[in-house]
């Protein structure tokens, strides 16, 4: 098993790619602590995965909930080797139509809550741990109305970099995976019917080149990827996992003939 005996911390573990990534740590031999602001989800989680995992309830927006909940993984399972900054929220934020507090809500998630998340797991990292960080092609593509949604996830890439430099001295890797459309609850609010979510599939597939939205646990195998010793020579890397999206657009079902 790849992750045999390595503690690792999921924010917004309770659901979608961080469960699904939660879920397969513990099939490859890892603990995990996993956090979320949701307490049934939590539960529902711990039920799920067992004894191998810690449920916290903690935002990742709050740096002294945060800390606590850094520092209670590493108390329940012993010193951290890998960190997956997952938790973020979507939203749109048409210019505008936006409320400040709704932008700087999106930003405090998205992009402080992952700075955040590794400054308070700091204390409890082992030299050598893995940190990976959750972007989205949404840093590229210039969706409209997404600003403040997209600004974050270029704050996530860029930022990568500078705590990748930090840590370097420590062995310490940084890297981002970033999906692309991905079938989770993220899309309940755009789309909150069964027949809105298979129009909203549709219309999105048509803009993937291999024709299809992502599957949690895809994404998740790219994540476990970077949190191995396989990956122990990848460094401030960013790895795609978006059907083709980013790198070969015009591979997409709408620009065939």
């Amino acid at each position: 098993m790849r992750l045999q005996d390595k503690v690792a911390l999921i924010t917004g573990g309770n659901a979608g790619i961080g469960l699904a990534t939660a879920r397969l740590f513990v099939a490859e031999g890892a603990k995990v602590a996993i956090t979320g602001r949701n307490r049934e989800t939590l539960d529902a989680a711990a039920r799920e995965l067992g004894d191998a995992v810690l449920a916290l309830q903690a935002d990742a927006g709050d740096a002294a909930a945060m800390e606590r909940a850094a520092a209670e993984a590493a108390r329940r399972f012993g010193p951290l080797d890998i960190v997956f900054a997952n938790a973020g929220i979507g939203g749109a934020t048409p210019l505008g139509q936006t409320a400040l507090e709704q932008f700087e809500q999106i930003l405090r998630t998205n992009l402080t809550g992952v700075f955040l998340t590794v400054q308070a797991a700091l204390p409890h990292l082992k030299d050598g741990a893995s940190i990976i960080l959750n972007g989205s092609v949404h840093s590229v593509y210039g969706v409209p109305g997404w600003s403040a949604y997209a600004a974050a996830k270029g704050g996530v890439r860029s930022m990568s970099r500078v705590l990748a430099s930090e840590l370097s001295p420590r062995r310490i890797r940084v890297n981002v995976v970033s999906p692309g459309a991905t079938d989770t609850d993220i899309w309940a609010a755009m789309a909150p019917t069964p027949e809105a979510r298979a129009a909203l599939d549709q219309q999105l597939s048509r803009g993937i080149p291999l024709g299809r939205m992502g599957k949690p646990e895809e994404v998740a195998k790219a994540v476990l990827f970077l949190a191995s010793d396989e990956s122990s020579n990848v460094q401030s890397a960013e790895l795609f996992v978006d059907g083709g999206g980013t790198g070969s657009p015009y591979g997409a079902p709408v620009y065939r003939g």
